[in-house]
């Protein structure tokens, strides 16, 4: 169904809102890296490569870091099994470059398949990009140098999404001058988002003063910081990762992948740098929503219990704390978490997200949300303005 034949869709007067999804993905081919890595770093780019028996995995420096497969939305299911059949050395049941369709991966096709959709635009995360950030951390020019050639592949999303893919980049903040360089290079490509790890950067939490001039460079540069699902530096023990090494996810961060967007979220506002910096804008995303209500409740009241208990705020603030989360970040919400019920809850924070094309996601998003109550012309907050004003620059 055409977003012109939606039934909900008022037509006498124009469309109601725009809507952005503010969560989806592209693939990158098995040459992006080494296609747009500096000249200096090709030998440490990363690659998407067949084993032996026909399986694509994506790899740095000759090591295997994980599978490539071709995910299909609301289908998590035929995934375990791809991935037993390689554990017992049975051949692929497909070819992969053959089964990955171009709207997965190609700007432009995904543009227009927006319109199946029934979306006018959307947030593109990268889809391998989410798997490797953490194992190259003890190799930090391998990192950035792989970071910087997604981050150029961005422009050429803007240019070829013509106005309808907002590409994210992806950053660390371990090196200030490399994070200023970059940025200054996504204002001019037009890209205004980067995905940035929910963690302690070399130790050091994110509120730390010494990083000031690097959140106000993102907001100098019109560039939002975005938390986003991946395997990234880790906030729990590692004891805790009781996984077998070939596991895709670990069972511990399914459960508890909103714990570490929290706890980063916490520490940017209880020190003051929302505070210090109030143009800045932080989105969370596909990290699930439905802890906001308690959260937003426990960060007031365990602010207001520890400023009695040791008889002084840990930092100045003019605000209640949760006012600089009402104010400067916004939360995607998946539909089977009933974001109107989540609003009324908690106010007008929530992303409407689709995580297309991934299992765990769908391609049918406005319909599932119409299912739980929530149509365009009647919450434009969720499907167009809470995401665009984390576009805004």
């Amino acid at each position: 169904m055409v977003l012109s034949d939606r039934p909900y869709w008022p037509r006498g007067g124009g469309r109601v809102t725009i809507i952005i999804d503010s969560d989806q993905h592209l693939y990158e081919s098995r040459t992006l890296w080494a296609d747009h890595i500096d000249p200096a770093f090709a030998h440490e780019a990363l690659a998407i490569v067949d084993d032996e028996i026909g399986y694509p995995w994506l790899t740095w420096r000759d090591q295997r870091l994980d599978m490539a497969d071709v995910q299909i939305p609301g289908d998590t299911a035929v995934l375990g099994p791809y991935r037993q059949r390689c554990r017992n050395h049975l051949p692929p049941e497909y070819n992969y470059d053959e089964e990955l369709p171009a709207h997965y991966w190609d700007p432009s096709a995904r543009a227009k398949h927006l319109d199946v959709m029934g979306l006018d635009e959307a947030v593109v995360f990268p889809n391998f990009g989410l798997l490797w950030e953490r194992r190259l951390s003890k190799a930090f020019p391998a990192l950035t140098a792989n970071m910087a050639a997604w981050n150029r592949w961005c422009a050429t999303v803007v240019t070829e999404g013509k106005g309808r893919l907002h590409p994210v980049a992806h950053l660390t903040l371990r090196d200030p001058v490399w994070l200023e360089a970059q940025l200054t290079m996504l204002e001019a490509s037009g890209v205004h988002l980067a995905m940035i790890a929910p963690a302690a950067v070399d130790g050091r939490p994110m509120s730390h003063p010494d990083h000031d001039r690097m959140w106000a460079a993102f907001v100098h540069h019109g560039v939002t910081p975005v938390f986003h699902v991946a395997d990234q530096p880790r906030v729990l023990d590692e004891a805790f990762y009781t996984d077998p090494d070939d596991s895709f996810v670990p069972v511990i961060e399914s459960i508890f992948l909103w714990v570490q967007p929290a706890i980063a979220v916490t520490d940017l506002i209880v020190n003051g740098t929302l505070a210090r910096h109030p143009g800045l804008r932080i989105g969370i995303v596909e990290l699930s929503s439905i802890w906001v209500p308690q959260y937003l409740m426990m960060l007031d009241g365990g602010w207001d219990f520890t400023t009695a208990l040791n008889g002084r705020p840990l930092a100045p603030l003019e605000l209640r704390p949760s006012d600089y989360f009402h104010r400067q970040v916004r939360v995607a919400s998946f539909s089977y978490e009933q974001p109107a019920r989540l609003t009324a809850k908690s106010g007008d924070l929530f992303m409407c997200c689709s995580d297309f094309p991934h299992s765990e996601g769908t391609a049918t998003p406005l319909e599932d949300y119409a299912r739980t109550g929530c149509v365009p012309d009647q919450a434009d907050g969720l499907f167009h303005r809470n995401v665009a004003t984390l576009l805004a620059n």
